[in-house]
């Protein structure tokens, strides 16, 4: 029996693949005996109840291997992954798209497939099930984490990262399954790896073991020792790439479609003869079952913790909004003058104390992103019962780590590091993004306002980078009051966001006002439209919008108007109607004034507007002389305005305004 369920997985896989006519098999039939094992005698899960919160997750690291996973959530009974699904594999419309991507709906945990991701996802979801676990006890959250990982996932640094980690933290009901075949797409993994995993891994304070990836009694007896361990676990499984096809143990197998002759070929070897999608009914009913095995489980957990785990989530819940309107009126009567990183860990500190569903952390930077406040508490291998996590030097894993703590939806996890380092975090930054799950990334010390630490870690395309990625909120706060604002968006978002805070101190340029003005994206802090002279409106975000101001001044003693526009989340703005937009962007000379290299500015700004920003890297100097020397100055951005101006008049006889 056990055969012919593991084959059902093989031959549903080898058909999706053939009717896309692309795809990869070599994880599928390599891997299908050990996922074939896990599922039946291990996994924790009911189908018909895809998101019982405490269901064991599994995560395919290696996505590529995705027929394989939409087979088993077929077979046993997930109803939002039909027969059709699979028939429409990597089809427009289809939820078996070409690497998985998070739903839970129908049983996928991740979006996956940039290498090394899931394994690091699945640290972050070990880590919320200890967190859980310490808030809520075992009776309603003790569930495991397994992931399946290739060599390429472990080849990437972030598979180092994450690991050290899980090994620190002692997260023993985190176990990896390592497809362990000694073959990557250009030959065998030593042309290109040297390591020993296992010992690697043993160096982590893992616990480690190996298997026979094709047999039966081989795997249950590793993965029944692993769940014993107290440590996190990795099992080397030793299988054969692309097994019983004519592939077998070559760079072949990885991917593409088996010809009509190999899938004779394959069939004969596995003794399976049914047509393409056809499972014997016996196969079908026996993983059916399998499916619904932890059902009496799952309505008992309903039964007895449902409650208990409902009253325990994040909210932005009354007594939330009390603590954001206490710091907005403080902020109202002090006007602080300091760094927006400093506003910000006076708000972490504050919010920290009324929510234990609300976790901080930094790659070794919590004091100078703010990150660590004087409520912040450490976790550690013995006590998950704080609110803080040390990642140490590994931007990369955070970000994912996040990442797998956010897809459960119930603790609001963020972690900071600077600006600068964001490019270690892009891809885990872009997949809460494709996940579109409420992470949250802190980042300080925005632009060459760093000063003396030199263009190594002083911002100027990262604000570009970071707008361009889609359902991402990029928020970067002027003042206080606008980090007030823009992190209670980014704790009421559903999707991710990103707060870009100075390392430099800036003036207080908002009065209170009750309502959330960043929660349009932009608006009007300083509005001339009454006056019939309107001639510019001035544009700005973060610790430029104090120089805006200035300017603005400058040119009022001239007698000539200006609105100024603050602008700290573009994507919230380009949400609005066209008529606010208008509104708030006039109908005049646009200027643009951001220390950044000013890519996308010209949708604001139009053709014939103006940006004031950085159009190279920094300069080891003082924050002072690097805006000085790159022309953000007050005064100069009032002369080059004037100049315009003048040009404009001389050239249309006084009618250039739009």
């Amino acid at each position: 029996m056990f055969g012919g369920l593991a084959n059902a997985v093989r031959f549903l896989s080898i058909a999706e693949v053939k009717t896309a006519n692309s795809g990869h098999l070599g994880m599928p039939l390599g891997m299908a005996d050990c996922l074939t094992v896990l599922f039946r005698n291990f996994l924790v899960f009911d189908s018909g109840n895809p998101q019982w919160p405490n269901r064991d997750r599994l995560i395919l690291s290696g996505g590529h291997g995705s027929a394989a996973l939409y087979a088993l959530l077929y077979l046993t009974g997930y109803k939002n992954m039909s027969m059709e699904d699979l028939k429409k594999f990597r089809k427009l419309g289809s939820r078996a798209t070409g690497h998985p991507e998070y739903n839970i709906s129908c049983g996928v945990e991740a979006t996956t497939g940039l290498l090394g991701q899931g394994i690091a996802n699945a640290v972050g979801m070990a880590i919320e099930e200890r967190l859980l676990n310490a808030r809520l006890g075992d009776d309603c959250i003790n569930h495991y984490t397994y992931a399946c990982v290739g060599d390429g996932d472990l080849m990437e640094g972030i598979s180092h990262e994450a690991s050290a980690i899980a090994g620190g933290l002692s997260l023993g009901r985190l176990v990896v399954l390592f497809d362990d075949n000694n073959i990557t797409i250009d030959g065998e993994v030593g042309i290109s790896a040297s390591d020993d995993v296992l010992k690697r891994y043993e160096s982590y304070g893992w616990h480690t073991s190996s298997a026979d990836g094709h047999s039966e009694k081989s795997i249950s007896e590793a993965i029944e020792s692993a769940r014993l361990d107290s440590r996190p676990s990795i099992i080397a499984c030793k299988t054969k790439i692309g097994y019983g096809s004519p592939r077998e143990n070559t760079p072949q197998a990885h991917g593409g479609p088996l010809t009509d002759q190999e899938i004779k070929e394959t069939e004969k070897k596995l003794n399976w003869f049914h047509d393409p999608f056809d499972i014997p009914e016996y196969i079908e009913k026996t993983w059916r079952i399998i499916g619904k095995r932890h059902r009496e489980n799952c309505e008992k957990w309903y039964r007895e913790q449902a409650g208990k785990y409902g009253a325990m989530e994040f909210e932005f819940s009354e007594e939330i909004r009390k603590v954001f309107r206490a710091i907005k009126k403080d902020y109202f009567i002090s006007r602080p003058f300091e760094a927006t990183r400093n506003s910000s860990k006076n708000i972490i500190s504050k919010i920290m104390t009324v929510s234990d569903a609300i976790v901080s952390g930094s790659a070794d930077l919590g004091g100078s992103t703010g990150c660590f406040s004087k409520t912040a508490v450490p976790i550690s291998k013995k006590d998950f019962s704080g609110n803080y996590i040390h990642y140490g030097v590994r931007e990369h894993a955070m970000g994912a780590i996040i990442n797998g703590v956010a897809a459960g939806k119930k603790i609001k996890c963020f972690a900071g590091t600077f600006l600068a380092f964001s490019d270690y975090m892009r891809p885990a930054i872009r997949m809460s993004a494709l996940m579109n799950i409420p992470s949250i990334f802190v980042f300080s010390h925005d632009s060459v306002g760093v000063g003396e630490d030199g263009p190594t870690h002083q911002p100027v395309e990262h604000l570009a980078t970071l707008r361009a990625i889609p359902n991402l909120n990029v928020f970067r706060p002027a003042d206080a009051m606008e980090t007030l604002e823009c992190w209670e968006c980014a704790m009421k978002s559903a999707g991710p966001s990103v707060i870009i805070l100075t390392r430099q101190d800036v003036l207080s340029v908002r009065f209170c006002g009750r309502a959330n003005l960043c929660a349009t994206g932009a608006y009007l802090l300083y509005d001339d439209a009454s006056s019939n002279s309107l001639k510019v409106t001035l544009i700005a975000t973060g610790s430029e919008v104090a120089i805006a101001l200035e300017v603005k001044k400058m040119l009022n003693d001239i007698n000539i108007s200006a609105n100024l526009v603050s602008l700290p989340c573009w994507k919230l703005f380009d949400e609005q109607p066209a008529e606010f937009k208008r509104h708030i962007l006039g109908d005049s000379l646009r200027i643009g004034i951001e220390a950044s290299n000013g890519f996308g500015w010209e949708k604001y700004l139009g053709s014939d507007g103006l940006f004031f920003g950085i159009n190279n890297f920094g300069k080891s100097c003082s924050c002072l002389e690097n805006y000085k020397f790159f022309g953000l100055t007050s005064r100069n951005i009032c002369d080059e305005i004037l100049k315009n101006i003048n040009k404009r008049k001389n050239e249309n006889s006084d009618q250039w305004i739009r």
